[in-house]
């Protein structure tokens, strides 16, 4: 009985969460949801407690689905370590982001669909956690990209809204090439894509391709841009798609396939070189910009290159447990920005606050604890993954230039941490003296303060579930050993003596540098290069295509060869269903019949 203990627990998990979209229409829907994710998040420990005592592993695997052409699919749950310990976080996560949106979407008209997105965002990050094989995989995958699309151009109405949803998508469309040619190469290759059956070394542009494919989806350099234009929709999509959901996605999938990229020391080399550049990088950006969403997305951003710098010196479990850890106090960020910014009316630029924790106590002091997490203070949630992925780099026979630039981030992170902190608690009020402060919402407390106590206490308890038990014991110099520490304190240090020099300056948009303007990095990396592209393949269409082919070759066997299909298009739509219908099911009869005899 106790081994069917997850299952069991696992299977009410899913129906808990399902059940709210029965009442889709029901006035209550936002509380049923919040509800049954709390549920839910109750329910996860029974599975999460069972397995992690026994240190076993759950697999449940469904019927066939699709047994045609080349492969077959499965419905394949696959729960290990690292999906048991991601479901109650996500779901706690998600709890408390659920209960903010209750309050933050009160006045939406449309509060119960945005409750729904955010629900099935969470299903198909879930799905994606616990896929059995690569088909399940794809399918939180892509489940993933069109809810963050919904859920980023939620005020379409707004052109930055709108083009921001869409460059989401078309950055996640370059990695879902990559994506796919993983997929196919497996598909052909292996006879089952189950994780446990795949056994096999991969060339190594197929590592390539899915290491493009978790870098768009987790924002790595050159595919950055897209995160920081995701703030343009709501603060609860912003909080659940830097914490726990799309952004981890990427690096969730190279954990899963970290077995075939072990072996190969050309894909964890670039790992590791595009997640010490991408954190230096991000953070580097978030020292120059005022607009506080910006900011908390720029440390997303910076925090999940550490991630994949963890991949790239062969920890996988590391780069999970900065995961998990990561999750609680980013939410928390992104929840205390958005009470600010909406008791502020609207304002969100740091340079116009200052003198909060007065007026706001709760908020800020959540906001600090959130903010000395981010940063790696000894004891709190991000010290025992972001320190243990210092010292294992400090060890490990890596690219120098990357370890610098990890720990030259390391500082920067404390330097615009420290400037929030700064800029909004202390000093005097620069905000409007007629506005009317109010932070007394049980909603809000309730979900601010739960995240700051995991914030505090989840780095403790999941470090000794997700770590190996016996790791291997190493010395180093007590200089290597405080090296994340040193550093995060000088840059507090720096920053404490910029903030206090720069306070008295009046607010100026005009920068000293276009390098610290990160549209820039559109002007000058993407632009000219589809420019070039697109006037590449006009001047082939037209010189070649139109002037060679039509013109000097043949001037009448192109026109004689499309009237007969043009006749048969034009007589097929003729604009009557019956004829559509018919087409539709003549064609599904033949499909079906050669499926059947191959």
């Amino acid at each position: 009985m106790f081994n069917l203990l997850p299952t069991i627990s696992i299977s009410m998990v899913i129906f808990t969460l399902i059940s709210p979209l029965l009442f889709i229409n029901s006035p209550n829907f936002p509380t049923y949801t919040k509800k049954a994710v709390k549920t839910a998040f109750f329910i996860s420990l029974l599975a999460l407690l069972s397995l992690t005592s026994q240190n076993q592993e759950n697999t449940n695997n469904q019927k066939e689905w699709i047994n045609s052409f080349f492969t077959n699919m499965k419905f394949s749950v696959y729960f290990d370590s690292y999906a048991i310990m991601f479901l109650p976080v996500a779901l706690f996560v998600t709890w408390s982001i659920l209960e903010f949106s209750i309050w933050y979407m009160e006045e939406d008209m449309d509060k119960n669909r945005f409750m729904k997105y955010l629900l099935i965002f969470l299903l198909a990050m879930l799905t994606l956690t616990s896929a059995g094989n690569f088909f399940m995989l794809f399918i939180g995958w892509e489940g993933v990209g069109l809810m963050s699309f919904l859920l980023i151009g939620w005020y379409h109405g707004r052109n930055n809204a709108a083009t921001a949803a869409s460059q989401a998508v078309l950055y996640n469309r370059v990695g879902d090439i990559g994506f796919l040619m993983a997929f196919c190469w497996f598909i052909n290759t292996l006879p089952s894509t189950e994780h446990q059956t795949m056994i096999v070394i991969p060339p190594t542009y197929i590592l390539l391709a899915l290491i493009t494919a978790a870098a768009t989806k987790s924002a790595q350099f050159t595919f950055h841009p897209w995160l920081a234009s995701a703030m343009e929709g709501p603060t609860p999509v912003s909080a659940l798609l830097h914490s726990s959901t799309m952004v981890v996605a990427g690096v969730f999938l190279l954990i899963r396939m970290f077995p075939l990229l072990e072996k190969n020391q050309t894909a964890l080399s670039v790992c590791l070189c595009l997640g010490a550049l991408t954190t230096f990088y991000a953070a580097m950006l978030a020292l120059s910009q005022n607009d506080i969403k910006k900011i908390v997305a720029y440390s997303t951003s910076s925090q999940l290159g550490l991630m994949m710098v963890a991949i790239g010196i062969g920890q996988p479990h590391l780069a999970f447990l900065h995961i998990c850890t990561h999750a609680f106090f980013k939410a928390m960020l992104f929840l205390c920005s958005g009470s600010i910014i909406h008791n502020l009316n609207d304002e969100q630029d740091i340079r116009k606050m200052g003198g909060l924790q007065m007026v706001m106590p709760v908020t800020t002091s959540c906001f600090s604890i959130g903010s000395l997490a981010l940063m790696g203070t000894p004891f709190l949630a991000g010290f025992y993954s972001k320190d243990a992925i210092i010292e294992t780099a400090s060890i490990s026979h890596i690219n120098l230039m990357a370890l610098i630039l990890t720990l030259i981030a390391t500082a920067f992170t404390a330097v615009y941490s420290f400037r929030l902190v700064y800029y909004i608690s202390m000093k005097s009020p620069r905000s409007n003296p007629l506005l009317k402060f109010n932070e007394n919402n049980t909603p809000v407390l309730n979900s601010i303060t739960r995240l700051a106590i995991g914030s505090i206490i989840a780095g403790l308890l999941i470090f000794h579930i997700t770590f190996p038990n016996n790791p291997a014991i190493h010395t180093m110099p007590i200089y290597m050993k405080m090296a994340a520490i040193l550093f995060t304190i000088i840059g507090f240090i720096i920053a404490f003596d910029l903030a206090k020099m720069n306070w008295n300056l009046p607010p100026s948009n005009n920068s000293q540098s276009k390098f610290f303007d990160p549209a820039h990095y559109n002007q000058i990396m993407h632009r000219p290069v589809t420019a070039t592209f697109l006037d590449i393949g006009w001047k082939i269409v037209t010189h070649i295509m139109d002037d060679l082919l039509v013109k000097k070759l043949s001037r009448t066997i192109f026109k004689d060869s499309n009237i007969t299909p043009i006749q048969i298009v034009r007589a097929s739509q003729s604009g009557m269903i019956k004829a559509y219908l018919s087409t539709l099911f003549t064609t599904m009869l033949f499909v079906l019949t050669f499926i059947y005899f191959i």
